[in-house]
């Protein structure tokens, strides 16, 4: 069952986002949950899991930022798409980008993007069978030095 996270999903998406990032700290203080909590509580932030006998066994992260151009149309991106390391492979995640971006186009989006670090090439043919274009766009990312 695809559907917007809540506040009882947060220990198994947590395990799903220490598949994703395995190097990540163990946060001890609860900013975590706290980033949880204020992320179920902003409407333009959606936050879906795919569920599989009561278990969430798949996540996506949906940002709808409002926009002046393109008719003030707004625009989405995408993060951390995760599915269980066992289950990878059987449809899944086409299931969840599904959901994710009808959630969009139903937001009014007239784009969706993500970034990718991966260099996998199943990575990026699984992207681009889900309707992403790799030449439309160049994405740039900076951090703090």
């Amino acid at each position: 069952m695809f559907r917007a996270a809540r506040p009882g999903d947060f220990e198994q998406i947590i395990h799903l986002y220490r598949q994703l990032h395995p190097g990540d700290p163990v946060l001890e203080d609860g900013s975590d949950a706290a980033a949880f909590e204020q992320i179920l509580g902003t409407p333009a932030l959606r936050l879906f899991v795919l569920e599989l006998d009561g278990v969430v066994v798949a996540t996506t992260y949906l940002n709808v930022i409002p926009n002046i151009t393109r008719s003030a149309s707004p625009y989405a991106v995408i993060e951390n798409v995760v599915v269980e390391e066992s289950r990878r492979g059987t449809g899944l995640g086409r299931q969840i980008m599904a959901g994710t971006l009808q959630a969009a186009w139903d937001a009014g989006c007239y784009k969706a993007m993500l970034m990718t670090a991966s260099r996998e090439p199943a990575t990026h043919a699984f992207y681009r069978a889900c309707g992403f274009s790799a030449d439309v766009k160049t994405a740039y990312v900076a951090r703090p030095s």
